[in-house]
């Protein structure tokens, strides 16, 4: 597995995280003022764990 793919993994690995500590804790999220919605962090997970699970199965 190259560096640069490894990298991505965990980056989007962690964003993932990020979002399922939200989702979990109920933790709010301002930006701009405004409460960011809980349902953003939603596809906030599945995405990121979906872009580094196929980057994982593409790279053996």
């Amino acid at each position: 597995m190259k560096t640069g793919t490894l990298l991505a993994i965990i980056v989007f690995i962690v964003v993932a995280l990020a979002h399922l500590y939200r989702l979990v804790t109920g933790a709010e999220l301002l930006l701009n003022g405004e409460i960011v919605p809980q349902w953003i962090s939603v596809p906030g997970v599945l995405l990121p764990g979906l872009i580094a699970w196929l980057l994982w199965k593409e790279s053996k």
